[in-house]
């Protein structure tokens, strides 16, 4: 979330490419987005580094001795940020345009999905002044992100401008909250044998958030065992998205974040084109909730779990199939999709609930989307078991996330998520807890009996507390009592004047 000093900072920057007469939004995107990329893997680098001396582990940087670039050899240690940021602007400019820019088009090799989506990628600043300011803007946002909590600065820049231009959300499309990403990553725990999917990936955001959570809860598990940082590395990390914008930011994103080869690909997820069957073993997602969809272009197998056009629910019914049994989810779906009565919406809910095993839903208030959406959503936690399993769901009614729930996402001090997340790991200390408190467990067969319905009103129980009011008698006394006193302070108002 993008506020104060540094959205006034992004606001001049964006100036400077206007007045600089790169006018299309998404080439504003674009070239912040490989500049911030450029400088982040100078800081990335270094991190490696000093990481590598604490834990003594080798390190070569990407940065040292020669590299070959347009058939030449150059120093790579002029092509870090740090050092060229220095430069003259014809010399920056020089540098970054002829050599920086085309080496990490290069970088993690012709065949990785990185390569594949920077392959067409064109700098288009037009004048070595123009850079300049640039390059020193950027410098002044990373010192004021810096000062501020860690933030995903690609994905927070890119929801920004697309709410400068009034886009976003016409494809559904509306980037989760870091906050409630980490809640969920948190919640889901990811293991070092994972397999974890996005199917639409965006930025990469849920990606990003499981690496960082493997680092910092599994790193030893990781780093010191070459098969299982192999995997970290290049076959752990699957995201599709059908924006190829958001698959360089996304691929950007992953490689500053210290995967070298993540599966970032163009893939409509919901067609014929997309095969995958038992797959995955963790997916973690918020897909697209407006779209409506062709039969024709939807794959077959899916329409077979529910016919439908809607996408939240096709998206719904991809998991499940591209889930390996004893894999789990984590998605955001919807309100409507809780309590929907078409069959579409019945079958859906059906399918998780009997013939696999739902474990939690986590009702959100409808703010944490905002300013750019009002919807209300929740949370869906299950496991794919292909026979069953669900017993008792446990519901959270999430009331507060930590921001204010109108357009301005102020900080605030109440917050559910730590509760939220302390609960789901000790879901055998609410058993007990009755259908009036925050969170509570939901026999199936009340859900059954319910159409399946998954909205927690429908299994809240509000406790009404007896008000007792005194009786007319008192009330009149009491009215008597005041117009005594109204009357004997205008007879002294009276003598004063």
């Amino acid at each position: 979330m993008i506020t104060g000093e540094l959205k006034n900072k992004i606001n001049s920057l964006w100036e400077v490419f206007w007045t600089g007469g790169i006018t299309n939004p998404l080439d504003v995107v674009e070239q912040m987005t490989y500049l911030m990329f450029i400088h982040d893997l100078d800081e990335t680098d270094n991190l490696r580094e000093k990481e590598s001396l604490m834990l003594g582990i080798p390190h070569k940087s990407i940065f040292s001795g020669e590299v070959e670039i347009g058939g030449r050899m150059v120093d790579a240690s002029q092509l870090k940020w740090s050092v060229f940021h220095d430069f003259p602007a014809a010399k920056m400019y020089s540098v970054v345009s002829e050599l920086v820019f085309p080496f990490i088009k290069s970088l993690g090799g012709s065949g990785s999905g990185y390569a594949k989506y920077m392959d067409d990628a064109i700098f288009k600043i037009p004048t070595p002044l123009m850079l300049d300011k640039i390059v020193t803007s950027l410098d002044g946002i990373y010192e004021n992100m810096s000062k501020e909590s860690e933030n995903d600065t690609p994905g927070d820049i890119y929801e920004f401008l697309l709410s400068k231009i009034a886009t976003a959300g016409v494809n559904g499309q509306f980037r989760t909250p870091r906050h409630i990403i980490d809640m969920m990553v948190k919640m889901m725990q990811p293991n070092p044998d994972d397999i974890i999917c996005d199917p639409a990936c965006g930025t990469g955001g849920f990606l990003v958030s499981a690496g960082k959570y493997l680092k910092d809860n599994h790193k030893e598990d990781i780093f010191f065992n070459k098969q299982k940082k192999d995997h970290y590395m290049n076959s752990m990390f699957f995201g599709y998205d059908m924006d190829r914008t958001m698959l360089r930011i996304g691929a950007m994103n992953m490689m500053t974040h210290g995967i070298d080869s993540p599966i970032i690909e163009y893939r409509d997820s919901l067609s014929d084109q997309n095969e995958d069957k038992n797959k995955y073993s963790l997916i973690l997602a918020n897909p697209p909730f407006k779209g409506s969809l062709d039969y024709d272009i939807v794959s077959a197998d899916l329409l077979k779990t529910c016919k439908t056009k809607k996408t939240e629910l096709l998206f719904l019914a991809l998991f499940l199939r591209i889930l390996k049994i004893g894999g789990r989810c984590a998605c955001i779906v919807p309100d409507g999709v809780l309590f929907g009565s078409s069959t579409a919406h019945k079958a859906i809910r059906r399918e998780i609930i009997e013939n696999n095993r739902l474990e939690a839903v986590v009702s959100m208030p409808s703010g944490v989307f905002k300013p750019y959406a009002g919807v209300s959503t929740a949370i869906l936690i299950f496991t794919k078991t292909g026979h069953g399993g669900t017993g008792k769901v446990w519901f959270y009614d999430m009331k507060a996330d930590g921001f204010s729930l109108d357009d301005k996402r102020s900080p605030l001090a109440e917050n559910d998520i730590p509760d939220i997340i302390e609960r789901f790991h000790n879901l055998d200390k609410e058993v007990d807890r009755e259908k009036t408190e925050q969170s509570f467990f939901v026999d199936k067969d009340d859900i059954v009996n319910n159409d399946y319905d998954l909205s927690i009103n429908k299994y809240k129980e509000v406790e009404y507390v007896p008000v007792e009011y005194p009786s007319t008698a008192e009330i009149m006394a009491d009215l008597h009592e005041l117009e005594m006193e109204i009357t004997k302070g205008l007879a002294e108002l009276e003598e004063m004047l």
